[in-house]
């Protein structure tokens, strides 16, 4: 037993306090790990594409939805501002295209023209024009509409 302890003290004695180094084991790699990581960065390139892409469209439907409210708002101030001139039976108006103010409405890039046709015999009607956009996207409507007097 004491042999046992010497050996063991002799070992410990080389190993630790010698400042000897243990050798680690031999371990085998072959890149499999390497190979996974790659594999996962390709994934997870494919699926910021997708959502990229999906993002794309959903803004685009956004912008459209948005640009069709602000076109049916442009739409129905130009019908009121006609009927109320109408009303009041306001000549200087009449056959004459009027670009309307659209700056209190917070609207940054938005044009309102109105052109009132008043025929003595036929009801009036207002054509209007109107174009609205947001980024590169424009949505422009030309519509006629007739009056009730």
């Amino acid at each position: 037993m004491a042999k046992e302890n010497a050996r063991l003290l002799s070992v410990l004695h080389r190993r630790f306090l010698k400042g000897a180094k243990v050798k680690p084991k031999h371990t085998q790699q072959n890149g499999f790990v390497l190979l996974v990581i790659i594999m996962l960065l390709a994934v997870i390139g494919v699926l910021m594409y997708m959502l990229t892409e999906d993002t794309k469209t959903l803004l685009f439907q956004s912008d459209t939805a948005y640009l069709k409210a602000l076109e049916r708002n442009l739409i129905a101030s130009g019908l009121a501002w006609a009927k109320h001139k109408i009303k009041n039976q306001n000549q200087q108006v009449f056959n004459k295209t009027i670009g309307l103010d659209v700056n209190d409405m917070n609207l940054r890039s938005a044009a309102l023209n109105v052109t009132i046709i008043a025929p003595m015999d036929t009801q009036p009607q207002v054509r209007i024009n109107t174009s609205c956009s947001r980024g590169r996207r424009t949505l422009s409507h030309e519509g006629k509409y007739l009056i009730e007097p």
